[in-house]
């Protein structure tokens, strides 16, 4: 799948696992995904990583990987073209 392709899908998943109220556009490519950013918290990081399992086949076992790769949508499409397995 192109880089940007997987970007918008990926976007579009977060949307509709977080329930979020808001466009896949309005997410930008770098705002940091917790915090001042998109604002998820704990409970989402969770179900990111069920998006990850279940859409790309990649299981995230160690909290601080997770910290790492659950940064932004850049981080995470890098992460996935790097390592899905579906």
């Amino acid at each position: 799948m192109e880089h940007t392709a997987l970007k918008n899908e990926l976007k579009t998943h977060i949307i509709q696992y977080l329930n979020l109220k808001i466009e896949p556009e309005e997410i930008k490519d770098d705002q940091p995904l917790f915090g001042e950013g998109l604002g998820l918290d704990s409970i989402d990081s969770i179900e990111l990583i069920v998006l990850l399992d279940r859409n790309y086949g990649i299981k995230i076992e160690d909290p601080k990987e997770g910290r790492k790769i659950l940064v932004d949508v850049n981080t995470m499409v890098d992460y996935i073209e790097k390592n899905r397995k579906k």
